[in-house]
């Protein structure tokens, strides 16, 4: 595959899209009819499908019993913590392995044209990026993602959360289905602003950051509070109307979901002449420039504050006058206190 025919590579090696990212039609005004429903099947195929169904292969083939969730046991969650542990290793592990170990499509469609594991870094446990991420996503991530799981469905279990069935509410529980990913993106993109204040960056955020060059293990490498926060998202379930299966689905969408947004690649090769895209090219700026994108563009949210980067030359211009600006405010800050303080 040419990637070449889709985008354009620098000295460096680095690739980047002919077509500068683009948020969802989704919440433009005036409402794009056709847009909309041009963009509509991306919305479902195929990653919010495969968090939908893994989903509900939880509830069919891992969850235990109603009767068992009501009492917070050691034994059914272990059993969590592993069926967790076993399936984001497959899935982290599957895109790690074909384009990062084996190196399938070397770095054909690859943002940044350098792999992970070509440099060592003092800012990794070991100095090395992919064993630091790991351990952080096995560590803190899946037991994190583990104990908010067990809460929820100890809720669920005990009356605490509410509990509608599809028999009975199929239409009710049809539309949180539908916005379980933008209940994900508002939550995000608010958690995303709050740790990248000063103090909550320099010691909780930073340390997702570290990966600059993100790989799929970067994913959920992640410091304790921000797996809290990040994870969280299935915390909502207690007050919407619901079902176990869409908390899990919510919870899924956070921890499988961030995957497609820090392969590192636009676009994964599948197969002879078969894409998937990505959709991954606005985070990757946002760890490229950190202080951009703080969404995943499903709601426009970085458009209405003034942060939104599409990759493109007015994009950069744009973000290089934000920080022009910023600059001009601190420095005349700076001023008005040494005056203040010459005064007295």
């Amino acid at each position: 595959m040419d990637d070449l025919k889709f985008g354009t590579r620098n000295k460096r090696g680095d690739w980047a899209p002919n077509q500068p990212a683009e948020t969802a039609p989704l919440f433009a005004f005036p409402l794009r009819l056709m847009a909309i429903l041009k963009w509509l099947p991306h919305y479902f195929f195929p990653w919010n499908t495969i968090f939908a169904a893994s989903a509900v292969a939880y509830w069919a083939w891992v969850i235990p019993p109603v009767e068992t969730m009501q009492t917070l046991d050691i034994g059914w969650i272990a059993w969590l913590y592993a069926v967790n542990a076993i399936c984001v290793l497959l899935f982290y592990g599957a895109f790690e392995v074909h384009l990062y170990v084996l190196k399938r499509q070397e770095n054909r469609f690859k943002y940044n044209g350098k792999f992970p594991s070509e440099q060592k870094n003092k800012a990794f446990w070991f100095e090395r990026q992919n064993v630091d991420n790991m351990l952080r996503t096995f560590l803190s991530g899946v037991t994190i993602w583990t104990a908010i799981e067990a809460a929820m469905l100890w809720a669920f279990a005990n009356g605490y959360a509410p509990w509608l069935s599809f028999a009975e509410h199929p239409w009710t529980l049809a539309l949180v289905a539908l916005v379980v990913p933008i209940i994900h993106e508002f939550h995000f993109f608010c958690i995303h602003r709050l740790i990248h204040t000063p103090f909550l960056y320099k010691w909780v955020h930073s340390v997702h950051h570290n990966s600059v060059n993100p790989s799929p293990w970067s994913s959920l490498s992640m410091h304790p509070v921000e797996h809290l926060l990040y994870l969280g998202t299935a915390f909502y379930h207690l007050i919407l109307p619901s079902n176990p299966i869409l908390m899990l689905y919510q919870l899924h969408y956070a921890g499988f979901g961030a995957i497609p947004g820090h392969v590192g690649f636009d676009k994964v090769e599948i197969g002879r002449g078969k894409l998937i895209d990505s959709h991954a090219y606005a985070h990757y700026l946002h760890h490229k420039y950190f202080e951009v994108n703080y969404g995943d563009a499903l709601i426009p949210l970085d458009k209405w504050f003034g942060t939104w980067h599409d990759g493109s030359a007015e994009g950069e211009a744009q973000m290089q006058e934000r920080y022009r600006r910023r600059k001009e405010k601190l420095a005349a800050r700076k001023a008005r206190l040494e005056v203040g303080e010459a005064a007295e």
